[in-house]
């Protein structure tokens, strides 16, 4: 009984589809086939017109967009259209557009693609609205958009269907709006400070400048097996030593690991690399170009993000590895002297190592357990120890520990930035530790790049370089709570057989 009568109150939405396509086969046969359509000149936008409206009144506006609702009242009707920058209410009268359009526009649905030429006015209650005169079938929707008031809200649906997403909930557009626009100011940020925006192979046979599980493939022209990039490094630094001095690039990146709020396994990453100085000068640039983005972006230095507010106005706090976990764990690994020490800490402290582990290692699982929840307020993290920064300079002072920070917010990481290691000989023991961890069964490590390590031979400047998660800044600037949230087309499980 209950399933009868769920039905008699939701419509079948496969005979709301067979009618679609029937009208869609009437109109062809009637020699109205709005597909062979193939442009329509729209002269303003719905928000433009509403912006503009005084000087609009009275005159002749062109737009198109998506029917999301109409009214059919006798000879006269309203309609909403929704275009790219909002939506605008339309009155459609039978003795305006003449009474084959009016009978062609009463049988239009929800999710058509229409055009309409009219004048700006006024309704009585005040609407601002177009008068139609022309109205244009440009596409026929042959599917059903959700229903308009749950709207699309199971979220599954809505990553796997963004095209339905985006119409359905504005926010979400205005959430990749601002994305291209957090991209943009970076990029103008970027080149006023004289650097090269460049690309680099995706394709590639070492994947290393990173501790990742790289994707594997086969190219069958050179019968050759090659990985997708896991990070931008080795590329830029050899343009670095070609004589660049300043490039940088954002592109995709991949990584065959888990996926969840902060991790998606392709996703957007920003490496720069500035000859001629260190990751104090990273520093500097990091705190300077967050706080343009931000107020290019939203007008402000103080970002709200899930009721937590964030000051990019202040300087950004700098702190040690060291004295971080010396803060928040009540450590000092100042006294720590032999890994037996750090290993007995670890029990102590309940953290867990693995037998590879060295005493550096163990002060990161520190810093990662105690500390990270802690740096809310925009922190620059440095001093990193040596076993986990395989590509940087050594502290002239203390060589167990490197020139590395890391950029943290919200109690992410943001950044990942060096004085970049540029001693070959350094640089080629460092990879062989790699190779042994890889032996080891380190799935992670490094392999010896052999053509990086010929660049370094012919000799790269002192350089500061720098990794931005750009997907995570996206994050904190537009309020997403996922990173699926700021990816248009996030990475899905394949829908397959009985689950479709």
């Amino acid at each position: 009984m209950g399933e009868q009568q769920k039905n008699t109150q939701e419509p079948d939405l496969n005979q709301l589809r067979k009618v679609r396509r029937e009208k869609l086969a009437e109109l062809q046969e009637g020699g109205k086939d709005p597909f062979v359509i193939t442009k329509y000149e729209q002269t303003h936008h719905s928000q433009e017109i509403k912006d503009h409206f005084e000087e609009l009144e009275g005159k002749q506006v062109s737009i198109a967009g998506r029917m999301m609702s109409k009214r059919v009242m006798g000879k006269a009707s309203f309609c909403n259209v929704q275009d790219l920058q909002g939506n605008i209410q339309s009155y459609v009268a039978r003795d305006s557009v003449g009474e084959e359009a009016y009978k062609d526009f009463k049988k239009f649905d929800v999710g058509d693609v229409i055009g309409i030429k009219g004048e700006v006015f006024r309704t009585k209650t005040g609407e601002m609205s177009i008068h139609a005169e022309e109205i244009m079938l440009l596409s026929k929707s042959l599917q059903i958009l959700p229903e308009k008031f749950h709207g699309l809200t199971n979220t599954d649906l809505r990553y796997r269907q963004r095209y339905v997403d985006l119409i359905m909930n504005p926010d979400v557009k205005d959430t990749f709006i601002k994305r291209s626009k957090i991209l943009s100011s970076i990029r103008k940020f970027l080149d006023g400070q004289g650097f090269m925006e460049v690309e680099t192979p995706m394709l590639v046979a070492n994947a290393g400048g990173a501790a990742a599980r790289p994707f594997e493939t086969h190219f069958n022209a050179l019968n050759e097996d090659l990985k997708l990039r896991i990070s931008l490094e080795l590329y830029l630094k050899r343009l670095i030593v070609g004589g660049m001095e300043r490039v940088y690039e954002i592109g995709r990146v991949f990584r065959n690991e888990g996926l969840d709020t902060r991790h998606n396994p392709e996703f957007t990453l920003m490496e720069l690399y500035q000859a001629y100085t260190d990751y104090h000068g990273m520093m500097d640039l990091t705190e300077n170009m967050y706080r343009y983005v931000a107020q290019e972006v939203l007008g402000t230095t103080h970002i709200m993000y899930k009721g937590v507010e964030m000051d990019l106005g202040k300087p950004f706090e700098r702190i040690t590895m060291i004295d971080a976990v010396k803060k928040y764990a009540g450590v000092d690994w100042n006294e720590v002297t032999t890994l037996e020490q750090a290993r007995e800490l670890a029990e102590e402290h309940h953290v867990e190592y693995e037998d590879r582990h060295k005493k550096g290692d163990i002060l990161a699982l520190f810093f990662e357990e105690f500390a990270e929840e802690h740096l809310i307020q925009p922190t620059f993290v440095m001093d990193h120890p040596i076993e986990i920064s395989p590509l940087t300079k050594k502290k002239p002072e203390n060589p167990e520990y490197v020139e590395r920070f890391e950029f943290f917010m919200n109690g992410w990481e943001m950044a990942n930035a060096y004085s970049e290691l540029n001693d070959p000989i350094d640089q080629r023991e460092r990879f062989r530790a790699q190779e042994e961890l890889l032996a080891q069964g380190d799935e992670e490590a490094n392999t010896t790049d052999e053509d990086f390590m010929n660049a370094l031979e012919i000799g790269m400047p002192p350089t500061g370089g720098i990794g931005y998660g750009i997907d995570r800044m996206c994050m904190l600037l537009t309020g997403a709570e996922a990173i699926r949230d700021v990816l248009l087309f996030p990475t899905m499980k394949t829908l397959g057989g009985k689950d479709q």
